[in-house]
């Protein structure tokens, strides 16, 4: 059921419950935001856009959570898996956060997981997608505001499908996020009648892509499908260019291919088609009133990190106004979160008994330099989760 809770984590949220009674009342104190999350490294632009977005959506409510001050207490993940039970473990039990916020990376988040499940500590991903968090290893004090890996490539299956491409190669770094990105687009590809003829698998983190390419125009597919992003995604599809082939084999991704990246890609990313959860040129107000606000508050145009930070912000802000403030009452405050909906910049929200944003995702291509969505891939498309017991 939705709000059953197993044993063991009602009664760590009941323990922490009490020994907060135990304080002054929490109207004197502020809401203690602990934020995990790259502020160095590869991922330190993502860490910052998540973090800027927060912000402008606690701003907008005068800088207060449920009548209360807000505390912002940022540590660096610095995107490394073995220190994150460390890491979380200093925020809940040595800084006495409210909320942790992160991660970025989903090796940090399988180990925050663990400290989830040990503590309690109410936990908000607002980026890492791997699907377990919302699935197997899924629990009432942990919810997601960003998308899993399958949630973003699923529906590129059906559309590349829908275009005329019948044969594949699939290419990305040998980790679990990009497992679980081609999963999701080769299920609904070959579902709808196409063939994988090829399945690439680089080494992580390694950006040397030329005998790989080599491969790829060996094989002359009808497309190619790839999970790369940050720096990694703006060396393929440079190198990609570069060798020749864009233009006889349509380069299509994840959008986390080109989020962000849109600048640095230039003419190389021209005609590239990826799926995801927002672009900065979705036509609503929601999504207007965001990037003109967010442009006036940090000078950049929002991405869909932004966004992620954005409407953790608003979920925040509607779970404590829902309970008047109140941090101390574990279980209420793990309802009023799981009720939340949320008309976000990206398009409506709510979320799944596992806690997963239901979202739409939208299907885009770089035109003159700019994400242009050419259509709703999925409407509100909500994530297999099976294997979630909560």
């Amino acid at each position: 059921m939705k709000h059953a809770f197993k044993n063991t984590v009602l009664a760590s949220l009941i323990g922490t419950s009490l020994v907060a009674s135990a304080m002054a009342t929490a109207s004197e104190h502020p809401v203690k935001l602990g934020l995990m999350l790259p502020y160095s490294g590869t991922y330190s632009a993502l860490g910052e856009a998540i973090t800027n977005g927060l912000k402008l959506a606690i701003k907008e409510q005068d800088g207060q959570l449920g009548g209360r001050d807000v505390e912002y207490v940022r540590l660096d993940s610095e995107a490394d898996p073995s220190q994150a039970p460390q890491n979380m473990s200093r925020l809940v039990k040595g800084d006495d956060v409210d909320f942790v916020i992160g991660p970025v990376h989903s090796g940090v988040a399988m180990g925050m997981l663990r400290m989830a499940k040990k503590t309690g500590a109410i936990t908000i991903i607002p980026n890492a997608g791997l699907e377990a968090a919302t699935n197997q290893l899924c629990m009432p004090n942990v919810f997601r505001t960003s998308h899993s890996m399958w949630q973003d490539s699923y529906p590129m299956g059906k559309a590349a499908y829908e275009r005329g491409h019948r044969k594949v190669v699939t290419i990305t770094w040998d980790y679990a996020a990009g497992k679980e990105d081609v999963a999701g687009f080769k299920e609904a590809f070959t579902k709808a009648g196409g063939e994988i003829v090829e399945q690439i698998w680089v080494p992580f983190p390694s950006t040397e892509f030329q005998s790989y390419l080599s491969q790829i125009a060996s094989i002359d597919p009808d497309a190619v499908y790839t999970f790369f992003a940050g720096g990694g995604g703006v060396s393929f599809v440079r190198d990609y260019a570069a060798a020749g082939l864009k233009e006889s084999i349509p380069l299509l991704g994840s959008g986390f291919l080109t989020e962000g990246n849109l600048q640095a890609l230039g003419e190389a990313g021209e005609g590239v088609m990826t799926t995801l959860h927002y672009a900065d040129t979705l036509q609503s107000e929601a999504n207007r009133n965001f990037v003109s606000a967010y442009q006036e508050a940090y000078g950049e145009t929002p991405d869909a990190y932004a966004v992620h930070g954005y409407d953790t912000g608003k979920m925040l802000a509607q779970a404590l106004y829902s309970v008047k403030g109140d941090t101390e009452n574990k279980e209420a405050l793990i309802e009023a979160l799981s009720n939340v909906h949320l008309d976000s910049p990206r398009g409506p929200i709510s979320f799944s008994d596992s806690h997963h944003p239901i979202q739409n995702i939208y299907l885009l291509e770089i035109q003159d330099g700019k994400q242009e969505v050419v259509d709703v891939a999925y409407e509100q498309l909500e994530v297999p989760d099976d294997a979630c017991k909560m």
